[in-house]
């Protein structure tokens, strides 16, 4: 793995304490690891558990191969090259994102396929992608759901002289992007034939917008729907011999995946992010879910060896005991994720020796540079001392850091990770 060698970068001067000190030819010119647990680390800091991170890489791509379906993790979550070049190390066929900027980041991590899970929308935008199909062999795709869109590409790729490949979104009424009925994707499909400088690919779904008691059973329909759609159109001769149809996010990835198990002649993709790092929170849930479902069906998540775990971290000082029964952690919204429950506390330590924590000690409040956290008053937890946080929602703490930890078993910083948000 890569160190981050520009530490000069504005962007970086909130970790500058914590990087290496490196050589000409960028090796560390110290071999003692920093140790979280020893306070060697400017705090707060995001942390990422390294032996739980390599558990979740190889666990969604087992997944994925079980199910026979291609893996293309949403890059969003992290926008860290480093993981990036890890889920495709580990067998990732190509990475997705929401952007052009972000499929800069991918291309430049070595992905030679790109998902852009959304709309190629503006002259600006269009022509980062031309400048890398222009200037990269790589497979782009991006999502297409009105005629406006398709003649707008049309005519500027046809001036660069380039074919582009489209994916018609296949969406929910009411909810995000996408041709709300197969009449629709129909008619979009026969317009995109006429464009001699855009290729229809397939057809991309997102099924993470459907909720409420009947979720499981509404998304099922959905998917079916899309894969009929696709069949439909092949048919038709508006696709290639093998079309591309993807979907999943990191809620329903199993019940997508098993319903595109069972395409033959389709090339099917699946598009779940969270898992790299997993969480506590939001996605806990999820992949509770998920292999209750395989219980229940005999999936073959139940037949994988263990399960998804929490690898994100937060880690930071109490600053202040005000009262008996109230500290203030030097973390706030700058920090980590707020938006899908409070960060959860999950260890302490004083001087390198971890603390016992006290029951009914949780975070009850935040601000923008602390977290509140209440505590028995007999709790020993004071000033000084290192909490060590748990997320939900990860996608909404990697975006507020330029630089990630990567700690051994005995929390030691063996390396920094840059984020490119």
């Amino acid at each position: 793995m890569s160190k981050i060698k520009d530490l000069s970068d504005k962007n970086y001067q909130k970790h500058a304490d914590n990087f290496p000190a490196e050589g000409e030819k960028g090796q560390a010119l110290h071999t003692h690891l920093p140790s979280l647990a020893h306070d060697e680390i400017s705090l707060p800091a995001a942390v990422l558990n390294h032996s739980a991170l390599e558990n979740n890489l190889r666990w969604m791509q087992d997944f994925a191969d079980r199910h026979q379906v291609k893996l293309a993790p949403h890059g969003k979550t992290s926008m860290t090259p480093e993981l990036f070049r890890q889920q495709l190390q580990h067998g990732a066929w190509g990475i997705t994102v929401a952007s052009p900027a972000q499929a800069q980041v991918a291309v430049m991590a070595g992905a030679k396929r790109v998902i852009m899970a959304n709309q190629l929308v503006g002259k600006g935008n269009m022509a980062i992608i031309a400048k890398l199909l222009s200037a990269q062999p790589i497979e782009f795709y991006c999502c297409v759901d009105s005629t406006r869109n398709v003649d707008a590409l049309a005519e500027f790729f046809a001036a660069q002289q380039l074919t582009l490949n489209v994916l018609i979104e296949y969406g929910v009424a009411g909810c995000r992007c996408g041709c709300r009925t197969p009449q629709q994707v129909h008619a979009l499909a026969t317009h995109i034939a006429k464009q001699p400088n855009l290729k229809l690919a397939g057809i991309e779904v997102y099924e993470g917008v459907i909720h409420g008691d009947n979720a499981e059973s509404e998304i099922r329909t959905f998917i079916h729907t899309a894969c009929e759609l696709t069949r439909q159109l092949q048919t038709a001769g508006l696709l290639p011999a093998k079309p591309l149809l993807t979907g999943a996010g990191s809620a329903w990835y199993d019940v997508v995946a098993k319903t595109f198990a069972e395409q033959g002649g389709i090339e099917t993709v699946i598009r779940p992010g969270c898992y790299v790092t997993h969480d506590t929170g939001i996605y806990q849930m999820a992949q509770q879910q998920v292999m209750a479902r395989a219980k229940q069906h005999q999936g073959a998540a139940c037949e994988l060896n263990g399960d998804l775990i929490s690898a994100l971290e937060i880690w930071a000082h109490v600053i202040s005991r005000p009262e008996p029964t109230r500290l203030l952690v030097g973390m706030g919204k700058r920090d980590v994720a707020f938006d899908a429950g409070l960060p959860i506390l999950q260890q302490a330590f004083r001087d390198g020796e971890p603390l016992a924590l006290p029951q009914h000690s949780q975070a009850v409040a935040i601000m923008d540079q602390h977290t509140f956290v209440e505590i028995p008053a007999d709790c020993s937890l004071d000033v000084g001392d290192i909490l060590v946080f748990s997320t939900s929602h990860p996608c909404l703490t990697f975006d507020k850091w330029r630089a990630l930890a990567l700690r051994d078993e005995q929390y030691h910083v063996t390396q920094w990770l840059e984020t490119r948000f």
